[in-house]
């Protein structure tokens, strides 16, 4: 097997059943991941606060609100905790193990039970549940009064968040093979965005009805797990612009509100991107990084520092382009060409998810439950 199906075998929520049985055999010969260089700061940085949750065995993305983290755990349990100081503000429960969360406005959130429940608590208490058809990884978007669920299956359902009534569904063909992996589900001003297959799609929200959709990547090989190029989530937002990658395909970004892909870029990998208005961040399956211009995807640099090193999603903070790593590092590095400027520890668990900012201080999850924030300086 080639370094890229090596690199999407060592990750848990890959795809689904058919694709993991197939990539399980090849785990035993990843290349071993590249020693830690000696590292003398050149920022500064320290660990604020941390918090403590029983797992995070699920496609994790964390919700910022109005300067408080809102984040859920495998058993259910859902946070919320102050920014700054790591204050626990508030505690709910889903009643039940989750597949994905969180989605929130604030006020409403919303995350998908093992058993395909949507539970959706108002502050606290739980307010309705609805039964899902199709398994769902993607974390449920709150916004607009509405709460928008994506199945593994593609379709976009659409409930009344009060009272759990359904507004709408969507239901596109699709591929035999999905991933088990956070897909894109957005919005853009009055655009509802949604990963079908490789492709981002422009939804009218209050409709249900397709607007545009635009090809991030292009599906290629000779049979189903090949051809297999799901959009990973979360996207990367730059005003009107979503950024986003095709699963082992490519890189790109597009215009939300008229559905123009801006450029795209072949390359290989399984995390979602990172980056803000002037960079984009991605590593591939055998965790090389490169840089793009997020203008017209311009490649800036490439870095082979970290192969193999089971690298999150990036994150970007001021001077530094941020990455977790399977064993708990966090890696700041020049974003103007991939030097290491700091690294911090956590738990030791591999870094789930993108890091996430709010100000000045840097949230990051690892596996084990661990909640570790950051102030770098």
């Amino acid at each position: 097997m080639t370094g890229a199906r090596h690199g999407a075998s060592r990750r848990w929520w890959v795809a689904g059943v058919v694709l993991l049985g197939l990539l399980a055999g090849c785990a035993s010969d990843k290349p071993k991941p590249t020693p830690l260089e000696q590292v003398t700061p050149k920022i500064a940085g320290r660990q604020v606060w941390s918090a403590k949750v029983d797992s995070v065995r699920f496609p994790l993305a964390v919700v910022l609100r109005d300067g408080n983290f809102i984040v859920a755990s495998t058993n259910g349990t859902l946070l919320g905790l102050d920014a700054q100081t790591g204050r626990q503000l508030w505690s709910a429960s889903a009643g039940a193990a989750v597949s994905a969360g969180i989605g929130s406005d604030g006020k409403f959130h919303a995350v998908v039970t093992v058993d395909n429940q949507l539970v959706v608590l108002d502050g606290t208490q739980v307010s309705w549940r609805e039964q899902l058809k199709s398994r769902v990884t993607t974390p449920p978007l709150v916004a607009g009064e509405r709460v928008f669920v994506m199945g593994v299956d593609r379709a976009v359902h659409a409930f009344d968040v009060r009272d759990g009534t359904r507004l709408w569904t969507l239901q596109r063909p699709g591929e035999a093979l999905t991933l088990l992996n956070i897909g894109v589900l957005t919005a853009v001003k009055d655009t509802l965005v949604a990963g079908q297959g490789p492709r981002l799609a422009g939804i009218d929200p209050l409709r249900g009805t397709l607007r545009w959709e635009v090809p991030v990547g292009s599906p290629r090989g000779s049979n189903e797990v090949e051809r297999l190029a799901d959009v990973v989530g979360p996207a990367l937002r730059v005003g009107n612009n979503l950024c986003a990658r095709s699963f082992q395909v490519a890189v790109g970004c597009a215009d939300a509100e008229t559905g123009r892909l801006l450029w795209t870029r072949q390359f290989g990998g399984i995390h979602a991107i990172g980056g803000d208005a002037e960079t984009v961040f991605a590593a591939d399956a055998t965790d090389r990084i490169s840089a793009w211009r997020t203008d017209n995807g311009e490649t800036l640099w490439t870095s082979e520092r970290m192969l193999f090193r089971g690298l999150s999603a990036p994150a970007s903070v001021g001077p530094a382009v941020v990455f977790g790593d399977f064993e708990g590092y966090v890696h700041f590095l020049d974003r103007k060409d991939g030097k290491t400027l700091l690294r911090l520890a956590t738990d030791g668990s591999p870094v789930v998810g993108r890091p996430v900012l709010s100000g000045t201080t840097l949230l990051v999850v690892t596996r084990n439950g661990g909640l570790f924030a950051f102030r770098p300086e």
